[in-house]
């Protein structure tokens, strides 16, 4: 049985990321507030539920959330500051979306909301001053398997998920020959060998090992 709450503050927001290791597409986070009554037996870490599943969650959860966002971080910024980095900064710029404003912040993960160095602003959104002491003054706590034990962060793992998919099938239509509608940029063999046979697109990530080492192509 998922938790409803960690902090006992009315206001928390549960946020999570899809796509971290995908070799193709955006890293996709979603951050949201669920009202204090929220119950849902089938909720559960986006992972473990069916396509199906996932769908018929993301109209529940967007229907009675207090509020959500959603952010995609496109392959060029991960290149540019890590993935985890790009992942941090998705669910923070999805927080800076939320309003009402949370109070608490639970965190799906080990790594830190706010990095110990600071707040990444090198790529994507260049986060204003009020913006980074918004973040700055909203405590957080980052939950190892959070998606399996908090509802707000199981709900957020499911528009993640969802949302990242829908991208991954619109840009299938351009670049069909790495079908990303079934693999959603994972490293799949297909799509390790479709990058072998046709290389690669402005949609993969470079800064990622597309090829097993035996392989290489020209760019």
């Amino acid at each position: 049985m998922l938790l409803t709450n960690f902090s006992k503050i009315i206001l928390e927001a549960g946020t999570d990321e899809a796509g971290r290791g995908c070799l193709a597409g955006p890293v996709t986070a979603a951050a949201l507030i669920l009202p204090a009554d929220f119950t849902n037996k089938t909720l559960n870490d986006s992972k473990q539920l069916s396509e199906k599943v996932r769908e018929k969650l993301k109209l529940i959860i967007e229907e009675q959330a207090l509020c959500f966002s959603v952010s995609h971080l496109e392959p060029n910024v991960i290149d540019k500051i890590n993935i985890l980095n790009a992942s941090i900064k998705a669910m923070q710029e999805c927080v800076l979306k939320l309003v009402p404003q949370p109070e608490y912040i639970i965190v799906d993960g080990s790594a830190s909301f706010i990095h110990k160095n600071g707040i990444t602003n090198k790529a994507g959104k260049i986060y204003t001053t009020a913006e980074i002491e918004i973040l700055r003054s909203i405590p957080s706590m980052s939950i190892v398997k959070g998606d399996s034990k908090f509802m707000s962060i199981a709900a957020a793992s499911v528009l993640a998920k969802t949302y990242r998919d829908e991208y991954m099938n619109l840009i299938h239509d351009e670049y069909p020959m790495y079908n990303w509608k079934k693999n959603k940029g994972y490293p799949t063999k297909e799509h390790r060998e479709a990058i072998r046979k046709y290389g690669v697109t402005k949609y993969h990530r470079m800064s990622f090992r597309l090829l097993p080492e035996q392989y290489s192509f020209d760019l």
